[in-house]
């Protein structure tokens, strides 16, 4: 790895694109070869395509993947062009609106993979733009790999090196510029053509994080969908000639200057150089529950308690107090003081970042369920209410430790549960890590990720279109052009027919 120290430079300063960190980003994407892809790598890459393909077939009857559907549907693709497909149906439309609508599908039920380091991110949310231009540009599975490993190494170097939610920027102003970076990969392009990519990509996607505060809207799934369609845009410009805002990270009116640390702050990013492997995808890791990553450990102590305690323990519960993170508690728990995180009547994207909610549910139920567990007849349940309103987090200053070491063994987003109960006695739990994390109690491999696959897949495709999807993913590495396509799995058009006739009309 190299240590690149980002700083703000006077417009007058002496500073050579080559030293701009757009500019090294860049190097890394026009560098990555199949010599710097391992075999873990690729592996992992698989999983990652089968778990984005298993949520997306999920929500496709939810509101938002279906707007998105039906906006990308009303964007054919360019004559004598190939296309990219709307995952849904069969139809090709032009790859930036595919990414649009698959993107979103992917994002709706917070379902997908994590990195969280000095930010936060979903690496995952890189692949629908890479695969909607790889189908486009007739290039192969390998190619998709090498461009996801680039995807997925310049995410998690922005997002360990560079805080956005400090200054309440929202973590998708690092997904613009990955997103450029892996299609800057994926077509083999000159350096300096993804430079100006991943500037224009930045420029683009810089917004606040009022998308995940408060009333949590639908717009948190839409937001990583917009970021990979933007980056797609800003590579089809620079194809074209054109540039970006320079340096867009360290200029006197750049990114760093006016919306981070200010004239005075250094960042540093890691990057890996010539010839070293892309292996950053090895760092992150997927879902077991659909809710926030954070509340990925919490749900399973919170399952590990119902079994212990029983609907006859838990009703004699007077208050709960979870010790955790900084993040967790400022994020998803009551240190955000998001009044919506306690109230019945919120959306499901206010839920599913409420610690409190999420916590309550799991420990009267003994589970969790991407749909059932975020019903409104489930979250106003008296009882549930009125547990949950005794629920508060705490920060400790161990486990916001823990969340930020760079050392894997420590690195932890759990927390330490305290109950008392109502004659005063207590109950003292706790969890490092979930139990689908590589050090958890069930890791998942491969076999999870196919598992999760036909679970969330079932009653929306057969057993023969689960089989063509799953061989053609399984084969990433092997697939041609042609053989793209099957990595878009057809449903049966009269499961979302429905759902599309009946979304109110817009301008498209």
């Amino acid at each position: 790895m190299t240590e690149y120290r980002v700083r703000v430079r006077r417009s007058a300063e002496a500073f050579p694109r080559t030293e701009e960190l757009a500019h090294r980003i860049a190097e890394l994407a026009a560098g990555t070869t199949e010599a710097t892809i391992t075999d873990a790598v690729r592996d992992m890459v698989i999983n990652r395509v089968i778990d984005n393909a298993a949520v997306a077939m999920a929500s496709l009857r939810r509101r938002p993947p279906a707007v998105a559907r039906v906006q990308a549907l009303r964007h054919p693709v360019s004559a004598g062009r190939a296309g990219a497909t709307v995952f849904g149906g069969d139809v090709r439309v032009s790859p930036e609106w595919a990414a649009w609508a698959n993107g979103t599908a992917v994002r709706e039920l917070d379902f997908h993979d994590t990195y969280l380091a000095a930010d936060y991110s979903h690496p995952g949310d890189n692949l629908p733009a890479i695969l909607a231009v790889a189908q486009h540009t007739g290039r192969s599975g390998a190619d998709v790999i090498r461009a996801a490993a680039t995807a997925y190494q310049v995410q998690v170097a922005l997002v360990t090196g560079i805080c956005l939610h400090k200054h309440r920027i929202d973590h998708i102003a690092h997904l613009g510029p990955s997103v450029a970076a892996g299609l800057g990969t994926l077509l083999d392009l000159p350096v300096e053509v993804i430079r100006e990519a991943v500037g224009q990509a930045l420029h683009t996607t810089t917004a606040t994080r009022q998308s995940r505060k408060g009333a949590i809207s639908s717009w948190k799934a839409f937001a990583p969908a917009f970021a990979g369609r933007a980056g797609i845009e800003a590579i089809d410009r620079t194809m074209r000639g054109e540039g970006a805002p320079a340096p867009i990270y360290e200029g006197e009116d750049g990114v760093v200057a006016r919306l981070l640390d200010g004239p005075r702050a250094e960042y540093t990013v890691n990057l890996p150089g010539p010839g070293e492997s892309r292996d950053g995808i090895l760092r992150t890791y997927t879902k077991e529950h659909s809710a926030e990553y954070q509340a990925q450990a919490l749900i399973d102590l919170a399952r590990r308690l119902n079994a212990r305690l029983g609907d006859e323990g838990i009703a004699r519960i007077s208050d709960i107090v979870l010790h955790t993170s900084h993040h967790t508690h400022q994020v998803i728990g009551s240190g955000a003081n998001d009044p919506q995180k306690y109230d019945p009547t919120a959306s499901r994207e206010t839920l599913d970042h409420s610690i409190p909610y999420i916590f309550t549910v799991a420990l009267q139920d003994g589970a969790w369920h991407h749909e059932d567990s975020y019903r409104p007849e489930r979250a106003a349940r008296p009882d549930t209410v009125a547990l949950w309103h005794r629920v508060t987090t705490l920060e400790d200053p161990e486990w916001t430790r823990r969340y930020h070491s760079e050392d894997p063994a420590e690195k932890a987003f759990g927390a330490r549960v305290v109950i008392t109960f109502d004659d005063g006695s207590t109950l003292v739990d706790e969890i490092a890590v979930a139990d689908a994390h590589p050090l958890g109690a069930r890791p998942f491999a491969r076999e999870q990720y196919v598992a999760k696959f036909r679970t969330l897949a079932e009653g929306v495709l057969d057993k023969a279109a689960q089989d063509r999807f799953l061989l053609a993913a399984e084969h990433l590495a092997d697939l041609d052009a042609a053989g793209m396509a099957d990595l878009f799995p057809t449903v049966d058009p009269a499961h979302i027919a429905d759902i599309d006739a009946t979304l109110p009309k817009g301008i498209l």
